[in-house]
């Protein structure tokens, strides 16, 4: 994690991480202010913080109340050396806890994060830099020794040569990528979190046999998304990008709807029309990007090559965005090794999404067959000794697609977790389904998962597979764990070289009767492959282009943005939008907007609900405000100061709105409940001296909001490469 310090009046210091600050002082007699902890009162309460975090994680798993758990922490000195200090952490548990417990929660706190560090003893590396912005070396491992090598089945460079070459494209753009952790829970099975330090919403997950597979992974996933542009997703990209010579990249194209708002000529071809306009509803205002939201520049769209043919074809961004997601890109040593990848990526989600809405029971991959891969095994049986039952199975349905699956059950919840994972290699797709079910979880996260149903409407209901294709956590069919499988097993081998291998892929979907358009990224210095295959691979349903698009943003972005400078005719309707395009009350601001907020603010946490709430309150509607707020504190899930808020806000607008009743006769026990600052902000806020308590102002130019500031930075460093780059 990188973390920036500024130097403030006298000894304060000021450090900035993710979206947090930390302020620092020295005590006055040592000539500072005494405002703020010192830096090492910081570190000592990080160890008391980080040990009751481990206490509060056990007992939340075990539903042991922590109200009667005390914890303390004092540090010993060694008077001879001040350095060499003893941390004593005492804990005070109640008696009628079981020993079991007891022990347990000792155990907990032995798995304090800092107390490892601190005695595993970190290394501190100290050097000057001309530029603390531009040096941009990637936060990663250590150089490998010289001369070495390390090859694996599916990789057409070694280990090394591919994190080297993919950290130097990182050094290029300017960019700085960090580890903020490393998982390896299980034998063989390593897994990682990597994040862009200026920009954190940008971070990929890795995972692999070995750290270096592993790391490999992250960083093939980390350069994908940047040429796929998949980490400004919905995002808004600020008016000076909006209004740039283009907004994605340079060999884009602009359409213009027609005149009564028809698909304009040269977007998509008549197979994709027959798809996501069957029924002649979509319009071209649906296809509007929302990352521009220039209306008046019409519908940006980006060149792939249909593999049947060799045509190009046009395909808008929005809907691409839409549908689509991360599924079908891919980053490689070679531009056949990431079609492999990508191709696999798709079949996987392809098939996994068959079995699991046909609830089809898959054959077990036989123990004499397994036991051909000695490391998977050891991984699995790690897994049971934990005691959790994994099923190993075939998920090639009969030998036509190379995908295999392994299914971890969790006895102390009922809950189960279908891990898939897909190569022409039938040893590459078990590893990658074992190492997909522990990226980047602790045992106590496989407590979190679903347990199986026999509802089968719940099982294919459409967002059923779009939380399996987020984090598999979706529901699956009790059906799945019959013994008596749907088809035999079928020890399957699609490998080859990694151009047979794609072609073998390809070879699939053409079989299949699909269409496959591709679009090649190499600007960046790695292959990078998208692949759409319609009908195939989205992730969300075709009618969402028309009935639950992105775009939608652009209804009530820049008057969101402006609210505080709004009238009252105009925050009406932007009232009336909001209640016609019956979006959930319950979706955030940010998500609606495509703005990344400080989500430790109220902005960060405002919803639909909320927001109209404050606007019938600007408008004096305090009836239609009291119905909102006894709706929001039925289902509040914000932070507790921002509920007490409300609280005495339904409070005094049941005083106002009561004829009987004096406000004056309750000021001061509402004010002793709620304490005065809230009360005044709710009264202000009905009698219209405040609009919108709590949300600081903004506007189009994003003023005040660092986090999507931070987002739309690390966009102009690929735009500004894109721009270079276009002009050679």
């Amino acid at each position: 994690m990188e973390i920036k310090v500024n130097f403030l009046e006298n000894l304060r210091l000021e450090a900035k991480f993710d979206d947090f600050t930390v302020v620092t002082d020295q005590p006055i007699r040592y000539k500072g202010d005494g405002s703020a902890p010192s830096p090492f009162d910081y570190f000592l309460a990080s160890s008391a913080l980080c040990a009751a975090y481990f206490v509060r994680v056990y007992c939340k798993a075990r539903n042991i109340p922590t109200e009667n758990i005390r914890l303390s922490q004092n540090n010993i000195v060694d008077p001879e050396d001040r350095y060499n200090q003893i941390f004593k952490i005492q804990v005070e548990l109640p008696e009628d806890l079981s020993d079991k417990d007891r022990q347990g929660i000792l155990r907990s706190i032995e798995r304090c994060t800092v107390k490892k560090v601190v005695q595993t003893g970190p290394e501190f590396q100290i050097e000057t830099v001309e530029n603390l912005d531009e040096d941009a070396q990637a936060l990663l491992m250590a150089e490998p020794a010289e001369g070495q090598s390390t090859w694996i089945e599916g990789k057409d460079l070694p280990l090394e040569q591919t994190i080297a070459n993919m950290t130097g494209i990182f050094e290029n753009l300017g960019m700085k990528v960090e580890i903020a952790s490393w998982r390896n829970i299980v034998p063989h099975v390593w897994s990682l979190h990597i994040r862009d330090a200026a920009s954190p919403m940008c971070f990929t997950n890795g995972k692999g046999s070995t750290k270096e597979s592993a790391l490999c992974s992250a960083l093939g996933e980390f350069i994908e998304r940047l040429s796929c542009n998949f980490f400004y997703n919905d995002q808004f990209f600020g008016e000076e990008i909006a209004n740039s010579e283009f907004v994605h990249y340079p060999n884009e194209k602009w359409f213009q709807p027609g005149p009564n708002d028809e698909l304009p000529d040269g977007i998509l071809d008549d197979h994709c029309l027959e798809i996501y306009n069957p029924d002649d509803e979509l319009c071209g205002s649906n296809l509007i990007d929302t990352n521009s939201g220039k209306t008046e520049r019409g519908i940006v769209s980006l060149p792939f090559v249909r593999q049947s043919d060799g045509e190009t074809v046009y395909f808008p961004s929005n809907l691409i965005e839409n549908l689509f997601l991360s599924n079908g890109m891919s980053a490689g040593n070679t531009l056949q090794e990431a079609e492999v990848q990508c191709l696999s990526e798709i079949f996987e989600r392809a098939v996994k999404r068959e079995i699991i809405e046909q609830e089809i029971a898959l054959p077990d991959v036989p123990m004499e067959v397994l036991k051909k891969y000695p490391d998977i095994l050891e991984g699995v049986e790690a897994l049971e000794a934990q005691g959790f039952p994994v099923l190993v199975k075939d998920a090639s349905l009969g030998g036509r697609f190379p995908v295999a699956c392994v299914t971890l059950m969790n006895p102390k919840t009922g809950g189960v977790f279908a891990s898939f994972g897909a190569h022409p290699s039938f040893e590459v797709a078990l590893e990658r389904s074992l190492t997909e079910l522990m990226q980047g979880r602790s045992f106590e996260g496989l407590n979190d998962f679903m347990p199986p149903t026999f509802n089968s409407l719940a099982v294919t209901e459409p967002n059923n597979f779009v939380e399996h294709f987020i984090d598999s956590s979706g529901l699956v069919s009790w059906r799945f764990f019959s013994s008596k499988s749907d088809m035999e097993f079928c020890e399957w081998d699609f490998s080859g070289t990694t151009a047979e291998e794609a072609a073998c892929l390809f070879g699939m979907l053409e079989e299949m009767g699909k269409e496959v358009y591709v679009a090649v990224f190499e600007d960046l210095g790695a292959p990078v492959c998208r692949i759409l295959v319609p009908g195939y691979s989205e992730v969300y349903p075709v009618e969402d282009l028309v009935w639950d698009n992105t775009n939608k943003a652009l209804l009530f972005r820049e008057d969101i943005l402006n609210i505080h400078s709004l009238d009252d005719d105009q925050l009406a309707g932007l009232l009336e939008r909001l209640e016609e395009t019956q979006i959930d009350d319950h979706e955030d601001i940010i998500t609606l907007i495509g703005i990344e907020f400080d989500e430790n603010t109220v902005w960060g946490q405002l919803t639909i609900l909320e927001l109209k709430l404050l606007i019938n309150l600007a408008l004096g509607q305090l009836e239609d405000a009291l119905d909102r707020v006894q709706m929001f504190l039925q289902f509040n899930d914000n932070t507790v100061e921002r509920g007490l808020f409300f609280q005495a806000l339904n409070a005094v607008l049941e005083i106002a709105l009561d004829d009987e009743l004096e406000l004056e006769d309750y000021l001061y026990n509402l004010t002793r409940m709620f304490g005065e600052n809230t009360i005044s902000a709710v009264v202000d806020s009905i009698n219209g001296d405040e609009r919108f308590h709590g949300l600081t102002p903004t506007n189009m130019q994003l003023e005040g909001l660092e986090k999507h500031q931070r987002l739309i930075e690390s966009y102009k460093k690929l735009h500004a490469h894109r721009a270079a780059n276009a002009t050679l």
